[in-house]
């Protein structure tokens, strides 16, 4: 148990690590990007009414001092630090002045059930089948759903969510295609926003699902086949042991360390599929918000998003790290 503790405690400092180097990334692309919202405010303001020139000036000094890029950049890293740390980075200017870390906090559980629930539904079912697929190879519908997989997995998800939109919404238009939840249901902790948010997500993390599971499916197959001819199978298939048990306990479950890893991996690139998934069917999460903070120059935003980022796909991988011992004792964890 102490080197199991010593294994979470070096997890901890990497995820430290990672949560300081991808944070201060973000900070530099956010500051070194072209677009500055001092000059945004000022084009929209300039552009309601008129201003003389020494007016714009002073509006520019002004918004200047007041971001704080009047000031060297390492105090201006020292200052976003200090301010991260509170959980302020200052207000939204596509929502002011609403703070921007609470607009990511209002799209973050969209996203994040959405994703995550997908990911790992797909992961359940392309492992399950995958394994069936490997163990019992002469299954014509286990090959069949293998005929299947194959066909699908090429295509890139956002074309099945585009296929689902015409298909659902318009050619036999029996389920939501926009919005987090129904205009007519108020969101608050109800049956009826808590079914209305389920139906709505339905179509969403159908296309992740079905664009995913074949990549699980075929790797998840490939280490079975691998596996099912190792001594030890044979062995108990001689032995007359229990065939729920030897495909449970011996071949699936080895089978499922590297695949726990691949699930790490997955979970990191989880934002990766969010911006596009949520744009076809306008979904409420940090994609959406994404797009709109880079269209109106809301660098603030952006950067409380990508900060929010960083955190949540670290956050992950430190939970999946911490799970590979207690399902794999060949690692070492002293």
């Amino acid at each position: 148990m102490r080197g199991y503790f010593l294994f979470a405690a070096k997890r901890f400092l990497q995820l430290a690590v990672v949560v300081f180097a991808g944070t201060s990334a973000a900070f530099l692309v956010a500051h070194f990007s072209p677009i500055s919202p001092v000059e945004t405010i000022i084009g929209r303001v300039s552009g309601q009414s008129s201003f003389s020139p020494t007016a714009v000036e002073s509006l520019r000094a002004t918004l200047t001092e007041l971001f704080g890029y009047d000031q060297p950049l390492w105090q201006q890293y020292l200052n976003f630090w200090g301010r991260f740390i509170q959980g302020d980075l200052g207000p939204s200017l596509i929502a002011f002045p609403t703070p921007a870390m609470e607009l990511v906090m209002r799209a973050l559980p969209w996203t994040v059930g959405l994703l995550t629930v997908a990911i790992v539904i797909s992961w359940i079912l392309g492992n399950l089948l995958g394994g069936l697929a490997g163990y019992f190879q002469d299954n014509r519908i286990l090959k069949s759903i293998g005929v299947v997989a194959i066909g699908i997995q090429p295509i890139p998800y956002y074309i099945i969510a585009f296929l689902l939109v015409i298909l659902f919404g318009y050619v036999w238009p029996v389920m939501p295609i926009s919005g987090g939840f129904a205009m007519s249901v108020r969101p608050a902790w109800s049956v009826d926003f808590v079914l209305s948010v389920l139906w709505h997500s339905l179509l969403p993390a159908f296309s992740l699902v079905v664009a995913g599971i074949g990549t699980w499916f075929f790797g998840m197959r490939a280490l079975v086949s691998n596996i099912v001819t190792e001594d030890y199978v044979t062995y108990a298939d001689l032995a007359g042991v229990d065939r729920r048990t030897v495909v449970g306990g011996y071949v699936m479950r080895n089978a499922l360390v590297p695949q726990l890893t691949a699930l790490a991996m997955a979970l990191g690139g989880i934002f990766s599929g969010t911006i596009i998934t949520e744009q076809v069917f306008n979904y409420p999460g940090l994609g959406s918000l994404l797009i709109r903070a880079v269209n109106g120059g809301d660098s603030g935003l952006v950067l409380a998003v990508s900060c929010v980022a960083v955190i949540a796909v670290a956050s992950a991988i430190f939970i999946i790290d911490l799970l590979h011992p207690l399902l794999d004792p060949r690692v070492r964890v002293g």
